[in-house]
């Protein structure tokens, strides 16, 4: 959903996205595989290439609930055992990786989705992480890191989505990664309760459609 909003909001303008845009999908072992199905058709909306950057053996070898048999905590990002999704130094990675794959093809500017639901819980989410990371990226690749949404909330992301037409429909954002979006665990919760403040038609066929309400109260 956040990915998918940072793409539309980056392509705003961009006469030809195929010659001067690239998608990164990221596979570092994640048991929600299934948003690879999602990234596809969101490249394919936007007439965007696609490539996956693959980083399976490094969410191999760091213990969270996204990479490992550790149970999927359900429930509000407010939350501590939400600390259980942690992939500890990812978006480092992720970033770093991404940032050598777009010099090598004469892209100079990273995007990505990262936003201020993200800061309680993510390290590496945060504006001065970012900053850092975008300093470093800049002085090994001549690459920058654009993070759009670091300081608004993921309502204000439905919001602007919903004003950039984005697809909605085709994203996924699931940690569990079973055929429905499972409506519990944090990123189900936190994206149905961001399309509701928002005011935001929500999309999602959720397997417990009413759970995050519970949050709201």
């Amino acid at each position: 959903m956040d990915s998918s909003t940072a793409l539309a909001y980056a392509s705003q303008g961009v006469a030809d996205a195929r010659s001067n845009m690239l998608a990164i999908f990221v596979d570092y072992g994640q048991r929600h595989i299934v948003e690879r199905k999602s990234a596809e058709r969101i490249a394919d909306f936007y007439g965007v290439t696609l490539i996956t950057l693959d980083l399976t053996s490094f969410g191999a070898s760091v213990k969270s609930a996204l990479t490992s048999d550790i149970a999927v905590p359900h429930g509000h990002y407010a939350e501590d055992n939400m600390a259980l999704t942690v992939v500890p130094n990812r978006n480092a990675t992720m970033l770093s990786a991404a940032a050598g794959i777009a010099s090598s093809r004469g892209l100079t500017s990273l995007y990505t989705a990262v936003h201020a639901g993200d800061h309680a819980v993510y390290a590496d989410c945060r504006p001065d992480f970012i900053e850092a990371l975008s300093v470093a990226t800049d002085l090994a690749s001549g690459v920058t890191i654009e993070a759009p949404f670091v300081d608004k909330s993921k309502a204000d992301i439905a919001g602007i989505g919903d004003k950039l037409d984005v697809p909605y429909e085709y994203t996924w954002s699931c940690y569990e990664g079973g055929e429905k979006h499972c409506g519990r665990c944090g990123t189900c919760v936190e994206r149905a309760e961001a399309f509701h403040l928002a005011g935001v038609k929500d999309p999602t066929d959720y397997v417990d459609a009413n759970y995050w309400k519970e949050f709201l109260k």
